[in-house]
C-alpha cells in the first residue's frame, strides 16, 4: 500500500455512476466510514460526495489488496482501484449500491486519520455536535441537513428569477440599525466612525424596487439578542423579496405562497429518502391556498378550539403558534398558515397601517410547522407619511436620509417579506432546536467554541 496518490491510468469515477460500470475496473476515491475484518475477506465502505460503497477485498483479488485493505481505519482518505461487481439476488440491498460491490485490486492513502473522539454513528448531544463541527459534518445526519437547506435556498431563487425577480448583494456593514431599534453590533468603521452590522437588508431592498421593481436578496443579518433559545441565532441567513406595484400586502402573501409552495414540492421530490431517514413526512400543502387568519381571528380560534385566552395580545406566543398550525392541518390539511393585521405600532416603522382602521396594519407573518418563518407587509411610500411615522417613533429622519430619498423622489406602492433559512429548513425536517440547521452557529454562548469555556 502506497502513500503517494496511484500511478493508475484510470479516471476517478464517483460513487454515484459505478451502476454504469459493471465487470469493468474502476477508481474511487473517498473517505472510510467502516471497516470489517472477516479473516480471510475485508469489507471497507467508502464515501464520496455522492455516496458510500462497499468494497471487498481478499487474495481472489490481489495479494495485496486483503492486508492493505486490513490497514485502513475510519476517515481515513483512499483511492481504491477494483472492479465493480454485481451481487448475487440473495445480497442485493435496496439502497444506493446495493445491487453491487467493488472488488479491491490496490488501496492508495492520501490521508491518515486519528482515532475520533466519539461514536459517529451515537445519537450526540448538541454541544458535542458543535463542539466538534468539523467531524460531525461528515455525519449523514448533518449531510443531510445541509443538502436539504441548499435546495430550499437553490428553488428559492429559481422561483423568484422565474417571476422575473433581480437578485442584488445586500450590504452588511450599515450606517445605522435598519429596524430602528433592534440590538446591534458596532463595528468601529473609518475617521473614528460606528458602523454596524445590518439586522436586515429591509431598506435597500426597497431602494432596488426603484430601479427594477422586483427584487430579492440572500443575507447574512446579525441579531445581537440575549436570547439563548432553541430558536434564535447572533447570525442569521434571511432569504428577502421585495415587490412594486402591489395592490396590497396580499400581493406579497400570494407570491410568498407561491415560492414557499415549490420550495416543499422540489424538497419532497428530491429528498424523499432524507426525509425518511430524518423522521419526517413532505411538507402538507393545501389544495386551495394557505389558510389566511387576522390575529384577532387566530386569538378567538384559539381560545374556542385550545381554551387559550390571548385575546387581546399584540402578537402570538410560541405556543400560540404551535396551536393554530395543528388547527391549520386539521381543518386545512395545511403545515402553512398566514397570520395577518398585527398592530401598528408592533411592527417596524415602514409598515402600512390599514388607511381604514390605521390602529392595525399591512402586515403578516406566515408560520410553518409551528413557528414563524417569515415575517412580511406592504410599506409605506409616501414621503410626508414615512416621516412623520418615523419622528412619531422617536426616531431622527435624518438618521434615514439616504432611505428617505426614495420616498422623496417617487416610489410606488411596494411590499416584501424575510424567511428565516434556518427556521424554514429545521421546519422542513422537523429539528428540535434551529442551530442544527446551521453549518457553524453563532449565539449568545458560541462562536465555534463556547465562549464560557475557552
Amino acid at each position: 500500500m502506497t502513500e503517494q496518490k496511484t500511478k493508475s491510468a484510470l479516471e476517478r469515477v464517483l460513487i454515484k455512476d459505478l451502476k454504469n460500470h459493471i465487470g469493468k475496473d474502476v477508481k474511487i476515491a473517498g473517505w472510510v466510514s467502516a471497516i470489517r475484518d472477516h479473516g480471510k475477506v475485508a469489507f471497507a465502505v467508502l464515501r464520496d460526495r455522492t455516496g458510500t460503497v462497499q468494497a471487498v477485498a481478499s487474495e481472489e483479488y490481489n495479494d495485496t489488496a486483503l492486508p492493505d485493505t486490513r490497514k485502513l481505519r475510519d476517515q481515513w482518505v483512499a483511492e481504491i482501484v477494483g472492479e465493480v461487481k454485481e451481487r448475487p439476488d440473495k445480497m442485493k440491498k435496496d439502497e444506493l449500491n446495493g445491487e453491487l460491490e467493488l472488488g479491491i485490486k490496490s488501496v492508495t492513502i492520501l490521508s491518515e486519520a486519528s482515532e475520533l473522539p466519539f461514536d459517529m454513528e451515537a445519537d450526540l448531544n448538541l454541544d458535542t455536535l458543535l463542539d466538534y463541527r468539523p467531524l460531525t459534518i461528515r455525519r449523514q445526519r448533518s449531510r443531510d441537513i445541509f443538502t436539504v437547506s441548499a435546495t430550499i435556498v437553490r428553488e428559492y431563487r429559481n422561483v423568484l428569477i422565474e417571476n422575473d425577480f433581480t437578485e442584488f448583494q445586500a450590504p452588511a456593514l450599515v450606517g445605522g440599525d435598519a429596524e430602528g431599534g433592534a440590538e446591534v453590533f458596532k463595528v468601529e468603521y473609518f475617521n473614528d466612525k460606528d458602523a454596524f452590522l445590518a439586522t436586515s437588508p429591509q431598506l435597500y431592498k426597497e431602494i432596488m424596487t426603484g430601479a427594477f421593481e422586483r427584487v430579492f436578496t440572500i443575507a447574512k443579518i446579525f441579531r445581537a439578542e440575549k436570547s439563548a433559545t432553541t430558536r434564535h441565532l447572533a447570525e442569521i441567513t434571511q432569504m428577502d423579496f421585495e415587490m412594486g406595484f402591489i395592490k396590497d400586502h396580499t400581493d406579497v402573501m400570494d407570491m410568498l405562497e407561491k415560492v414557499t409552495r415549490k420550495v416543499s414540492e422540489k424538497v419532497a421530490e428530491k429528498h424523499g429518502d432524507i426525509l425518511e431517514r430524518m423522521g419526517t413526512r413532505p411538507a402538507s400543502l393545501p389544495e386551495g391556498p394557505y389558510p389566511r387568519f387576522t390575529l384577532r381571528e387566530t386569538q378567538n380560534i384559539l381560545k374556542q378550539e385550545y381554551g387559550i385566552d390571548a385575546i387581546g395580545e399584540p402578537d402570538l406566543e410560541p405556543e400560540h403558534e404551535r396551536k393554530i398550525c395543528e388547527y391549520a392541518l386539521k381543518e386545512f390539511g395545511s403545515d402553512f398558515v398566514f397570520i395577518t393585521e398585527f398592530p401598528t405600532k408592533k411592527r417596524a416603522f415602514y409598515t402600512y397601517p390599514d388607511p381604514n382602521n390605521p390602529e392595525w396594519s399591512y402586515s403578516f407573518d406566515l408560520l410553518f410547522r409551528g413557528l414563524e418563518i417569515n415575517s412580511g407587509s406592504q410599506r409605506m411610500h409616501n414621503y410626508d407619511q414615512m416621516v412623520e411615522i418615523i419622528k412619531e417613533r422617536g426616531m431622527d429622519p435624518e438618521v434615514f436620509s439616504f432611505y428617505l430619498q426614495m420616498h422623496k423622489y417617487g416610489i410606488p406602492p411596494h411590499g416584501g417579506c424575510s424567511t428565516g433559512l434556518e427556521r424554514f429548513t429545521a421546519r422542513m425536517l422537523e429539528l428540535k432546536n434551529v442551530k442544527e440547521a446551521v453549518p457553524f452557529p453563532r449565539d449568545m454562548n458560541r462562536i465555534d467554541v463556547l465562549l464560557s469555556g475557552n
